[in-house]
């Protein structure tokens, strides 16, 4: 099984990260904070007013690590990283998948069928802790809800079709998110999803978590060799990581959703931990994106009982493992894709 290598992120605006032999030397205007061996890292994520020196990407590219830079926001801008690796064949392997209808839709509706039996549980587990009878009124109809969506997909093959069943699923889900929510629901109020710019502070905490996620999953796909911009269920388009947004899909609220509900009604997150912009947007800030990355490499580490595999695997591990179900599937030495399901 891989191992799990941490990743190194710097999003304390002011410092600066250099190569000191086989180690990364973080300073601040004071001097040395830390240094850290390269060798236990699998790659850094580097936030808009942290500095990197040209040394250290040059070597994290020679070593196979990736080096992430994101805006301001907590936004994807840009990946360095080295040689296309991989095996060529399963590349045009994914490519004839992508071109053939029925392969593609295939595909898409297992991303989906994941997505939607995940957010179906999530809400369910909600309804069963809550106390209040509001809530649980509302998490089980939407639940209800979603199931019947679940069970129009079975049949389903037009992309299109697939697609707006996700979206009518993902709204009702979106609807009831707030009941899920028991810890200052003044401060954390949801109406509806805001992605750009996120407009409240659970969208803001979402789509931090989100952007985490999808370094992850594209990291996957790449280490099994496909292609993480050829995807299924999302268009492709210039500069997107379909195939990582779609193997996402799956695990946005098994592991984003669900984290962020819990930080909130632990009131591991306050006010404090966001800031309002000019035009109503919110976002983290240096404080709150901390608080959210320590959660998430905890969440990482927590082990779970692999449905297909009947073993017991880390979270941060099940994007690796659903990407080499993916390439198996894609060299036909499986006959479908199976989504990775929580109960």
């Amino acid at each position: 099984m891989k191992k799990i290598l941490n990743t190194l992120y710097a999003v304390t605006p002011g410092l600066y990260l250099k190569l000191d032999h086989d180690t990364v030397r973080i300073e601040n205007e004071n001097g040395k904070i830390t240094q850290i061996p390269l060798n236990a890292l699998k790659g850094i994520v580097v936030q808009e007013g942290t500095a990197i020196s040209p040394a250290l990407v040059s070597y994290c590219i020679a070593e196979g690590k990736e080096v992430v830079f994101l805006d301001r926001n907590g936004q994807f801008q840009y990946r360095a990283v080295g040689r296309v690796k991989g095996n060529v064949l399963l590349r045009l392997s994914q490519f004839n998948c992508y071109k053939n209808p029925v392969l593609a839709a295939k595909l898409a509706r297992a991303f989906v069928a994941g997505k939607i039996q995940n957010m179906r549980s999530l809400l369910l587990r909600a309804a069963r802790e809550t106390e209040n009878q509001t809530d649980c009124h509302a998490l089980k109809n939407a639940s209800n809800f979603i199931g019947s969506i679940l069970r129009d997909l079975k049949n389903e093959d037009a992309i299109n079709i697939i697609r707006g069943i996700e979206g009518q699923a993902t709204l009702a889900y979106f609807n009831v998110f707030t009941h899920m929510v028991k810890a200052d629901r003044e401060f954390f109020r949801f109406k509806a999803r805001y992605r750009r710019p996120p407009r409240d502070a659970v969208n803001a905490l979402l789509s931090y978590i989100y952007t985490l996620l999808a370094v992850d999953c594209n990291s996957a796909l790449e280490g099994v060799g496909l292609d993480p911009q050829i995807g299924f269920l999302h268009s492709v388009r210039p500069g997107r990581l379909s195939l990582a947004l779609d193997l996402m899909e799956e695990f946005r609220s098994v592991i984003g959703d669900r984290m962020a509900v819990a930080m909130i009604n632990r009131r591991q997150l306050d006010e404090d931990d966001f800031e309002m912009r000019p035009g109503g947007a919110v976002y983290l800030n240096d404080k709150g994106r901390k608080k959210v990355i320590q959660e998430f490499q905890k969440r990482k580490q927590e082990e779970i009982i692999h449905p297909l595999l009947k073993e017991t695997v880390p979270f941060g591990i099940l994007p690796h493992v659903q990407a080499r179900l993916l390439a198996k599937v894609i060299r036909q030495e499986l006959p479908e894709y199976l989504p990775f399901f929580i109960k």
